[in-house]
C-alpha cells in the first residue's frame, strides 16, 4: 500500500493545548511534493492536521528539534531529534468551516498530517466572504489569500507594530486603502493622526488632508481645534499652565460665567444657564476671558474706592480714566497706575483680595500672541469674537472630519508645538469620541456608521507617564469604544513605550520585523494565543512581511502584505546615498547650493514650500 504523503508522525505527549509530535522514521524532513505542490516539513509557523473521529484539529508548529523533545523521554527519545512542538488553535467538524478553539484533545499515537492547500482554503475562507478583505498572500502558500475579518479588526481594535524600515507605513496604507474602498465600503470613515505628514500622498484620492499650514493648491484644509469645545481639565493647562489649587475654583467659575453668556442669548441650543458648566462645549471669547482676568489681577484703585463694586473699579482710577484701555482681540493689556503708599501721596492699591495669577495671566497672553497656537485660539470660522458669536458651530467642524464625502480624514500634526502635542491629541480624540458617544443611536453616530481612528507613531503620545490625557482617552476608547462604534488602530515602532493597558486591548496584532527584545516581549504578552515560539521569528521577517494574530484572523498567519503602487505609498522611504538615476544622493553631479529656500521653509514651518525661481542671468 502506498504511504500517505501527508503523514508526518504521531502524538506522544499532550499538555493542554500544546502537543509533542514524534516524526515517523519514513518522513523526510525538508521539502515534500503533494499533487504537484511543494510543502516544507518541520518549518516554524507551518500548520498540521490531527484527525480525531469526525473532527480535524489544526495546530501551528512552534518548535522543532531537540528543544521539542518532551522531558520525560529526552533520555530515550527515538530517531535523533525528530520532534515537533505544536500549538492547537482550532478545528473543523466533518470537513465544514474552520472554527477557533477545540472541543476535544488528541490522544497518544493519534496521526499528524501535513496541511495542504485544500485545508488552507477551508481555514482561511474565500475573498468573497462578506465581512473579509484581502490584504496579501499567505507566505507559505502564494495561492491562498490572506483575509481579515473587518468587523473584528476595526471594532475589536488592532495594532500595527514594526521597526523602522520593516514596511510598517506601507502596510498601514494598504490596510486603509482596503478599508476605504468605494466599491465595498462607500460609507466608511477613518480618522488618521499623522505626526510626520507621510500619508497624504498614499491616500490623496480618498482623503481630506488637514494641516496647520494648508496647501490650497492641493485642496488641503486648515487644521483647527476650537478651544471652547474642550473640557476645563483640557483647557486650563492649555490656557494658563499649572494653577494653584486655591485659585482653580475661581477660574472655573469665570469660565462657567463666560459660557453662560452665550447660552443666555441662544435658547435654541437646548441648554439653560442652570445646566451650563465649565465643561459645556459652547462658545466664549478666550480673548475677552484673558482681558477680564488681566484686569482682575492687575487693576489698582484708590484707597477710598475699595467699597465700590469690582465692575465699577475695573476702569475707574483716581482721575476717573484708565491710563490705557488696551485691546482684547489684539492681546494688548490695559495699564493701571502703579502702587504707591508714600506719605502725603494719594494711596493707590490693588483690589483686595488679589488673585494670585499673575504668572498664569502672562502665560495666557503669550499663548494668544503665538501664531503657532492660532489653530486652537483663532480657529477660522470657529473663532469667537468678544461678543461670543461664531460663524459656524461644532456641527460644521465635526462634518469636516467625520462627515466628508471622502472616507479618510488625515490630521497632519507635524505643525503642532511639541510642548502641547500630548494634551492636544487627547483633547481632539476626546471631542470626537464624546460626539459619537452621545449620538450613538443617531444616523451619524458610531453604532450606525462606525469610525476607525488610526494613531500613527502612537508611542510618542501614549506613554505610561502619569496624567497623560492622550493615553487616558485612548484607554477609554480601547475599553468601551466597541459598544459605540469607535475602533482603534495603533501604529508604532516601539510597542514597549505604549501604555500596557492600551496595547493589551488590541484584539488583532499585525507584527512586522521587530529586533528589540523588549518590544518583542510586549507583543508576546499582548497576544491572546500561546504562540511564543511563532513570535520568535519576528527578527527575521522580510520587509513587508507580517505575523497577524488575534481576533480578526481565523488562524495566526504569516503574510506578505500587498503593497500599494509606488505612487500611492507613504512618504517614508529612506533617502538614497547612491541613486542609479543620479537624481538624488551623493553620486549626483555637484550643483551650487541655494539655501534661501531652506530658510524660507524653516521660517514658514512648511516643508512643502516650492523652490524659489532662479534669478535671471544678466
Amino acid at each position: 500500500m502506498r504511504p500517505d504523503p501527508t503523514f508526518l508522525g504521531t502524538i506522544q505527549d499532550v499538555h493542554g493545548a500544546t502537543v509533542s509530535v514524534a516524526l515517523d522514521e519514513n518522513t523526510i524532513a525538508g521539502l515534500a511534493f503533494i499533487r504537484g505542490d511543494a510543502y516544507r516539513i518541520g518549518q516554524i509557523g507551518s500548520f498540521v492536521c490531527i484527525p480525531v473521529g469526525f473532527v480535524e484539529l489544526f495546530g501551528i508548529v512552534t518548535q522543532v528539534g531537540a528543544g521539542a523533545v518532551p522531558a520525560a523521554v529526552s533520555a530515550t527519545q527515538p530517531h535523533g531529534f525528530r520532534w515537533l512542538t505544536v500549538q492547537l488553535v482550532g478545528e473543523s467538524r466533518l470537513g465544514k468551516k474552520f472554527e477557533r478553539g477545540i472541543s476535544q484533545y488528541p490522544t497518544i499515537s493519534d496521526p499528524v498530517h501535513l496541511v495542504t492547500e485544500d485545508h488552507l482554503h477551508r481555514i482561511y475562507g474565500a475573498a468573497s466572504d462578506g465581512n473579509t478583505i484581502e490584504i496579501g498572500r499567505i507566505a507559505s502558500a502564494d495561492s491562498v489569500s490572506a483575509l481579515v475579518d473587518i468587523d473584528r479588526f476595526v471594532l475589536r481594535h488592532s495594532a500595527v507594530l514594526g521597526a523602522t524600515g520593516s514596511g510598517k507605513s506601507t502596510t498601514v496604507a494598504s490596510l486603509l486603502n482596503s478599508f476605504s474602498s468605494a466599491v465595498r465600503f462607500p460609507s466608511s470613515r477613518i480618522l488618521l493622526l499623522d505626526l510626520h505628514g507621510e500619508y497624504a500622498q498614499a491616500l490623496r484620492e480618498r482623503a481630506t488632508v488637514f494641516r496647520i499650514n494648508p496647501d490650497t493648491a492641493t485642496d488641503e484644509k486648515a487644521l483647527t481645534l476650537p478651544y471652547w469645545a474642550l473640557t476645563s481639565d483640557e483647557l486650563l493647562p492649555l490656557l494658563v499652565g499649572t494653577v494653584p489649587e486655591q485659585e482653580r475654583s475661581n477660574l472655573l467659575e469665570r469660565l462657567s460665567d463666560a459660557k453662560k453668556q452665550w447660552v443666555k442669548s441662544h435658547p435654541e441650543s437646548g441648554l439653560t444657564e442652570a445646566t451650563t458648566t465649565a465643561d459645556s462645549p459652547v462658545p466664549f471669547s478666550v480673548h475677552q476671558f484673558w482681558f477680564d482676568l488681566h484686569i482682575a489681577v492687575y487693576a489698582t484703585y484708590t484707597a477710598l474706592g475699595t467699597a465700590q463694586t469690582e465692575a465699577t473699579r475695573a476702569y475707574e482710577m483716581a482721575d476717573g480714566k484708565p491710563i490705557e484701555k488696551g485691546d482684547a482681540l489684539k492681546v494688548v493689556p490695559p495699564k493701571f497706575r502703579a502702587h504707591t503708599q508714600a506719605a502725603g501721596a494719594e494711596k493707590i492699591t490693588q483690589a483686595s483680595p488679589a488673585l494670585n495669577l499673575r504668572r498664569q495671566v502672562d502665560f495666557l497672553a503669550a499663548r494668544l500672541r503665538d501664531p503657532r497656537f492660532d489653530f486652537v485660539f483663532s480657529p477660522g470660522d470657529w473663532k469667537v469674537g468678544t461678543t461670543g458669536e461664531v460663524t459656524k458651530d461644532l456641527d460644521a467642524w465635526l462634518a469636516q472630519w467625520i462627515g466628508s464625502a471622502k472616507p479618510v480624514s488625515i490630521l497632519d500634526l507635524s505643525g503642532i508645538p511639541v510642548s502641547v502635542l500630548v494634551e492636544l491629541v487627547g483633547a481632539l480624540l476626546r471631542v470626537v469620541y464624546d460626539a459619537l458617544f452621545w449620538a450613538r443611536y443617531l444616523p451619524d453616530g458610531g453604532r450606525q456608521r462606525p469610525l476607525l481612528i488610526a494613531l500613527e507613531e502612537a508611542h510618542t503620545y501614549l506613554g505610561q507617564m502619569t496624567g497623560n490625557p492622550a493615553a487616558s482617552i485612548v484607554r477609554r476608547i480601547a475599553k468601551e469604544g466597541r459598544k459605540y462604534g469607535v475602533g482603534l488602530m495603533l501604529v508604532s515602532q516601539r510597542p514597549s513605550e505604549i501604555d500596557a493597558t492600551i496595547l493589551s486591548q488590541c484584539g488583532t496584532l499585525v507584527a512586522l520585523r521587530l529586533s528589540n527584545a523588549t518590544d518583542r516581549g510586549h507583543v508576546t504578552s499582548a497576544t491572546t494565543d500561546h504562540l511564543e515560539g511563532l513570535l520568535d521569528m519576528l527578527p527575521i521577517l522580510r520587509t513587508g512581511e507580517a505575523l497577524i494574530v488575534g481576533e480578526a484572523v481565523k488562524l495566526p498567519m504569516r503574510v506578505l502584505v500587498t503593497a500599494p503602487p509606488e505612487n500611492k505609498r507613504p512618504d517614508s522611504n529612506d533617502p538614497k546615498i547612491f541613486d542609479q538615476a543620479i537624481q538624488t544622493g551623493w553620486n549626483r553631479p555637484f550643483v551650487a547650493s541655494d539655501f534661501s529656500t531652506v530658510i524660507t521653509s524653516w521660517r514658514k514651518q512648511n516643508s512643502r514650500t516650492p523652490p524659489k525661481a532662479p534669478a535671471p542671468k544678466p
